[in-house]
């Protein structure tokens, strides 16, 4: 017997045949006779639905009200999959986040797990049920209810398979794995059967929309290895996994686009001791991620700081900059929304060189223009023109040959 935690993403999920589809595959799973956790997103489009609405009402709603509301769409999900597996003769209970014993800190929307207490769940699995949780939610230590942001319900299933000790995870997806790139945006990409934890990571804060990244980022930590796999067939998916040493044979394994982004530009201020501590510090404060980072060099006292943002915390990002502005002796803000995040990713570039020219080179062939650059030891990232996204994705996904290795 094995415990097999798994999680199923909004399409998944998407109508009541849908639903079906998914409860005949998790009472396949458990008559093997396997203990099944299942982890369910809100049904696609259901969370955008909500939060349009509660914007109708108020422009910049409360952020614990949204939580409130937020909440709602994954508790639909677990109370219809649960109906579903009773139908199917399948002893099966729902979970709300807070059921499931998972606890997180007091940032609304944005909440980080702190702690999973998985007693509740293996009593039920001890009893023979199928245990569905709702994903992307928790409770705070004073009671209140959270969510983990997009993608949250990825944290949530590795997080339970972390604290069950769980023998397998799966992440359900529309799509059959990791691809080197967005198959709808590039038609020779390929898909990877394994990846390392740090290129999935890179990935998935990059702009690939498979996996959120906190998630793969708790999964190198606590050692889940997961796969991604569709829904919607039984082909075998990718596996994330620890780097292993012939990874580093292939220089580069995906291409990634962020059109989420946003440029801030904080101009004119002092170029002195602690200036930029102050603004990045002021953006921590009010829970802003802050990505990409330029600063030119001051000249006649005077400095420009350049950054990118999520395109959603822009609002709360020039909020949070203007009493740091008047604190340092003034300066403007300037938002860019038009600009795309370009990734290159790749534990082999830690031993091969040239990555960095032959992408630049490949994007002024095109005369694609780079705005912002920055890199680590397994990426190269640059800021490009939105409306060449699509076209520097496909451009340096061959110029790697990522269709052919």
């Amino acid at each position: 017997m094995a415990l097999i935690v798994q999680k199923y993403g909004g399409t998944s999920v998407g109508d009541v045949d849908r639903i079906r589809n998914v409860a005949d595959r998790i009472k396949a799973v458990r008559d093997e006779g396997n203990q099944v956790v299942v982890v369910l997103s809100a049904r696609a489009g259901v969370t955008n639905e909500l939060i349009a609405r509660a914007k109708s009402l108020c422009p910049e709603p409360s952020e614990r009200e949204l939580d409130q509301l937020l909440a709602i769409g994954e508790q639909e999900s677990i109370a219809l999959m649960a109906m579903a597996l009773h139908g199917k003769s399948v002893k099966a209970v729902s979970y709300t986040g807070a059921q499931a014993g998972i606890f997180t800190d007091k940032v609304h929307t944005k909440a980080k797990i702190k702690m999973v207490n998985p007693k509740p769940i293996t009593r039920d699995l001890s009893e023979g049920k199928v245990v569905i949780v709702a994903g992307f939610q928790g409770i705070d230590e004073e009671g209140q209810i959270t969510t983990l942001g997009r993608g949250g319900s990825d944290l949530t299933a590795i997080a339970l398979a972390a604290a069950l000790k769980a023998d397998r995870c799966e992440i359900y997806t529309d799509v059959d794995g990791v691809y080197t790139s967005d198959p709808r945006v590039v038609k020779t990409a390929r898909k990877l059967p394994e990846i390392s934890y740090d290129e999935m990571l890179e990935l998935a804060s990059s702009g690939s929309k498979v996996m959120q990244s906190r998630s793969v980022e708790f999964a190198k930590k606590y050692g889940v290895i997961f796969e991604v796999r569709s829904s919607f067939n039984h082909n075998t998916g990718t596996l994330v996994k620890e780097e292993v040493a012939y990874m580093e044979q292939v220089v580069v394994r995906g291409i990634a686009a962020d059109k989420d982004q946003a440029k801030v530009i904080v101009s004119n201020i002092l170029d002195k001791p602690g200036s930029a501590a102050k603004v990045f510090r002021g953006l921590a404060d009010a829970n802003v991620i802050v990505d990409m980072i330029v600063q030119n060099v001051g000249r006649h006292g005077i400095a420009n700081l350049t950054f990118t943002v999520p395109q959603a915390d822009t609002v709360r990002a020039v909020k949070a900059l203007e009493p740091v502005l008047d604190a340092i002796g003034g300066g403007q803000v300037a938002v860019h929304e038009h600009i795309a995040k370009l990734s290159v990713v790749g534990v082999g570039m830690k031993t091969h060189s040239g990555v960095a020219a032959t992408l630049f080179q490949a994007l002024a062939d095109v005369g694609i223009n780079i705005d912002l650059i920055s890199t680590s030891e397994i990426k190269i990232s640059v800021v490009v023109d939105l409306d060449r996204a699509d076209e520097a994705v496909r451009v340096a996904h061959a110029a790697f040959k990522l269709d052919t290795v």
